[in-house]
């Protein structure tokens, strides 16, 4: 049974090593499909890893800083350190823009933070961290930026101090990590025709412009221009304290939303990424489709070549066992040599992806069952045909 399969696949070894080349490279579109979503898990992951934190706690009623916007107080963590079993607690901003650089731009997320607390990155490949409170930038190596280089986030520029690896944002962006005065003044600046037009309303309102109450006006000026919100606290707990204890109280009391890391871990990959998730899935099906109609339709052809061979085959004894066989040894062959293609294409092409591939192991596993599957399924119509032929075909 194997040398008739192997000799009937040397006759037309070109057709059936150039099908498996490109059976490979859908199979090798399929491998990178499930790396994309893997990799998206694993951003998710890695943003809560390096954040650093045992809790978010955000605004009320909000899924925290990463799912939706979130707006504190910063002088909320003042009354979350005194609370028990929290040992630190750090304000913290998130915000996604354009970093420009030389008249390019990358897009980043900007990260606020309080050197030396929660937040900041947990190391470094090159340079040091943040150590003065204003106009320093670590950057993530995936920005492409280089320590020493000067960048501009809205009307400032930054000297990069620091580089990091794997800072990223849920949906992939590098991070760029900023002092979180300068964090807070980008996040909400306007623009001056803005800042005038907002001081002319302000003058033209009799209630906040009144003669008899001098410096009023400007104060109210001073409040409108000036920022002190934030996105999140990042709290880490106190050994022997789980954070869900801690948790408690923060919501009953302080009147905001905290979540563990199983919640909002919950938050960014069973909701944040579920719509990806559904949608690649959904890739994953219509290629599995498409690799059995090629692996159908190959075995298939190459079956009705040989007719004639099978009828001959049946005529001097041999068994219909022998023949289905036959075609399947050909079919898994297919598979093999697609999966092996593929998978090795995968490898090669999946750093040059803007998005983080991740190829697990047992990814590969199961899509080796799978092609093994799929490509039995597939040979089902040609062995039909050919348990179908009359030996009498033979001689005819």
């Amino acid at each position: 049974m194997i040398s008739l399969a192997g000799r009937d696949v040397l006759h037309s070894w070109a057709k059936f090593v150039f099908t498996g080349i490109g059976l490979g490279l859908l199979i090798g579109v399929t491998l990178t499909m499930a790396g994309v979503y893997r990799g998206m898990v694993d951003d998710a992951r890695a943003l809560l890893n390096n954040s650093g934190a045992d809790l978010w706690v955000v605004q009320q009623d909000t899924q925290g800083p990463y799912a939706e916007s979130s707006s504190l107080r910063d002088d909320v963590y003042r009354a979350l350190l005194g609370l028990p079993g929290v040992a630190r607690a750090a304000n913290v901003t998130y915000f996604t823009m354009p970093v420009r650089r030389d008249g390019l731009e990358v897009r980043a997320m900007v990260v606020g933070i309080v050197p030396g607390q929660p937040g900041e990155p947990g190391y470094l490949v090159a340079g040091r961290q943040l150590t003065r409170s204003h106009y320093e930038a670590v950057a993530d190596v995936k920005t492409g930026f280089r320590l020493g280089e000067r960048i501009r986030i809205r009307r400032h520029d930054y000297e990069v101090v620091g580089l990091t690896r794997r800072m990223v944002s849920s949906g992939g962006d590098p991070m760029v990590f900023i002092p979180l005065a300068d964090a807070q003044e980008a996040q909400f600046l306007k623009d001056n025709d803005a800042i005038v037009n907002e001081r002319a309303r302000t003058a033209a309102n009799p209630a906040l412009n009144r003669p008899g109450v001098p410096g009023l006006l400007e104060a109210v000026q001073a409040a409108q221009s000036s920022n002190h919100n934030v996105n999140a606290v990042l709290v880490q707990v106190q050994p022997g304290s789980t954070p869900e204890q801690v948790a408690e109280p923060i919501r009953r009391w302080k009147h905001l939303e905290a979540y563990t890391r199983e919640q909002m871990e919950e938050i960014l990959i069973a909701k944040l990424i579920a719509t990806s998730a559904r949608q690649i899935g959904m890739f994953l099906v219509i290629l599995a489709i498409v690799s059995a109609a090629i692996v159908a339709f190959i075995i298939y052809t190459m079956t009705l070549g040989k007719l004639r061979e099978i009828a001959v085959l049946k005529l001097i004894g041999t068994r219909n066992r022998t023949i289905a066989g036959m075609i399947l040894q050909q079919a898994l062959g297919l598979g093999l040599i697609g999966f092996i293609v593929g998978k090795t294409a995968a490898t090669v092409w999946a750093p040059f992806f803007p998005k983080y591939v991740l190829l697990e192991t047992g990814d590969a596993l199961r899509g080796l069952l799978a092609v093994t599957l799929i490509c039995a399924l597939a040979s089902t119509l040609a062995i039909r045909v050919a348990l179908r032929v009359d030996p009498g075909a033979a001689i005819g």
